[in-house]
């Protein structure tokens, strides 16, 4: 395989030279090849013809929805390169089976038996290339009675238990506000993916077989051992935290919401000392840890009547210089403008991007490598960019793939 020239020697690129073909749609598989592209690999976009992620087509702007590049798409995609191939094509088939042979990872999200169907499974690809790493990602896994159940991110969010514990008692069960299921479903793929990499040259190629439902589970480790160890079933606490009080969100001045994390009873003892109630720590219902969870809503009462009268942004400095864990809630307009994630390198920024017309930025990852944030050069790509160029690794020539779009293959 050819590396991408833009990821070749870069210290901040632990996955520089890594060839992945990223068949996925809209989401959880976007989203794993994108941690995968900003840690340096090549990741090739292979997109059905004419109408490419369905992402292409969603997003808050309608004019970029009509030209295939959709805000959703722009989200998960910059640092790829597109290719449009048709897999139901006897010649898509076979130039996908190339690049196989040339690649280190496939990645699809179709659900269960359908890449077995268009006879590109993983037996099929793996005697093409017995290294490859293939990571199939479903809803619900590749057996089991809801194997070929639908499954979009609120169905997860549902069956996961998600929602159970999400909102206070009189909203739950309650969404959460953003695709945390499909985010952490990609996430766990892409973890699976630079695993498996690792053990390549010692095991040879694996199959990777993501849930959605189970990776989701996974990050619910308190909750789920609640219930298994402890008996304790799980119920909705709004903006309280389940283990520790006063631990949660407490209104101020002018409706603002501030997140305070008493949890140790120094803690506690600290905040009531500064907010003039140090008489409550003497209080018998407040004096352990589970006396004041017992009564937390009269303790609430307590504080929210000192807190109303300054903005949250004060007493989360106040607080935090004397040893409380505290944080205004923020919107998400503000807190990208916050120094804490504006100057670590965060957003992106791509400059008069083709297909969009101006400017965009996105959202890189959480990590920094060598002191540095993992970035990519490429912006999103439009439908089909790079196909001539990719085909081109393959010994085709702009011929060729005019050819082949005639036939209806790219």
């Amino acid at each position: 395989m050819s590396p991408s020239p833009a990821s070749v020697g870069s210290p901040h690129s632990p996955l520089s030279g890594i060839r992945v073909l990223d068949v996925t749609n809209v989401l959880a598989g976007p989203f794993c090849g994108s941690q995968l592209a900003h840690m340096g690999a090549d990741v090739i976009k292979v997109e059905t013809p004419g109408r490419g992620d369905l992402a292409r087509q969603l997003g808050a702007d309608p004019a970029l929805n009509e030209a295939l590049m959709g805000v959703s798409y722009l989200a998960q995609n910059a640092g790829k390169r597109s290719l449009t191939l048709n897999l139901k094509h006897p010649r898509g088939k076979a130039l996908f089976k190339e690049m196989v042979a040339r690649a280190d990872v496939v990645v699809e999200n179709f659900r269960p038996g359908v890449m077995d169907r268009l006879g590109l499974g993983w037996s099929v690809l793996q005697a093409v290339n017995s290294k490859l790493i293939y990571c199939a990602i479903s809803g619900f896994g590749q057996e089991g009675p809801w194997t070929h159940r639908p499954a979009y991110d609120q169905i997860v969010q549902g069956a996961a238990g998600v929602m159970s514990v999400t909102g206070d008692a009189e909203s739950a069960p309650l969404r959460v506000g953003y695709p945390i299921a499909d985010t952490i479903g990609g996430l766990t793929a892409a973890f699976a993916i630079a695993a498996a990499l690792n053990g390549r040259e010692r095991d040879g190629g694996r199959f990777i077989d993501v849930s959605m439902l189970e990776s989701v589970l996974a990050t619910m480790g308190w909750v789920i051992s609640n219930w298994l160890v402890a008996g304790v079933e799980p119920r909705p606490l709004g903006n309280q935290n389940v283990t520790a009080a006063p631990s949660g969100a407490f209104r101020c001045k002018d409706g603002g919401l501030v997140n305070i994390a008493a949890n140790k009873d120094e803690q506690w003892e600290a905040l009531a000392r500064h907010l003039g109630l140090a008489a409550l720590v003497d209080m018998p219902e407040y004096a352990t840890r589970d006396e004041r969870k017992r009564n937390r809503a009269a303790l609430t009462v307590e504080l929210e009547a000192v807190l109303v009268a300054r903005p949250a942004r004060e007493w989360a400095r106040e607080l935090n210089r004397i040893g409380v864990p505290a944080g205004a809630v923020l919107t998400v307009p503000e807190v990208l403008e916050m120094p804490q994630v504006a100057d670590r390198g965060f957003v992106g920024s791509f400059a008069n991007v083709p297909g969009v017309g101006r400017d965009v930025r996105v959202a890189r990852t959480g990590v920094k490598v060598n002191g540095l944030p993992p970035k990519v050069d490429r912006p999103p790509p439009r439908l089909g960019e790079h196909t001539v160029e990719i085909l081109g690794d393959l010994g085709l020539t702009e011929a060729d793939c005019a050819s082949l779009k005639e036939e209806g293959v790219v």
